[in-house]
């Protein structure tokens, strides 16, 4: 059996939370890590307690809205702003840590991300918004783009 290395094994941690996301077009988790520990979690879908998009249908499709464009039409919040609240909500600093997420992030997501001082970014999924790289690189943030790991859990029973 090997043994995932730590990107894996967040990176596969966030594959998981993205299975709770409520959007009809992409599933994106987001888990938010500081010395191998999780300090937050976050999935894409509409604001806690809302109407989602698996009850109400896609704004944006019904539009025909294409992806990485418009976000202000869609009722969901993304996964990295999700992961910022939840810290927040819990008096979790961000600071420092790095995010892992299944899609790269959008623009909005990646000021939100520089403020909230993360120091590095790792995915293996690209969303269609490709504005976060010289952000990134300007606000010192690492980016780090994996490929998606296996997602077969395997233990011992």
């Amino acid at each position: 059996m090997n043994r995932p290395d730590i990107d894996e094994y967040f990176l596969k941690v966030a594959a998981v939370v993205a299975e709770r996301s409520t959007c009809h077009r992409h599933h994106v988790g987001a888990v938010a890590v500081r010395a191998k520990h999780i300090l937050a979690t976050g999935y894409n879908g509409a604001p806690s307690g809302l109407k989602d998009c698996l009850e109400l249908g896609c704004l944006r499709d019904e539009l025909g809205i294409g992806s990485g464009t418009r976000h202000e039409i869609c009722r969901g919040i993304h996964a990295e702003q999700n992961v910022i609240i939840q810290g927040s909500l819990h008096g979790v600093s961000l600071e420092g840590s790095t995010i892992y997420a299944t899609h790269t992030p959008c623009n909005l997501c990646a000021k939100m991300l520089a403020n909230a001082k993360i120091k590095r970014y790792v995915s293996f999924g690209r969303y269609n918004d490709k504005a976060f790289k010289e952000l990134f690189q300007e606000a010192g943030i690492e980016l780090d783009l994996k490929k998606r790991p296996p997602l077969k859990i395997t233990c011992l029973d």
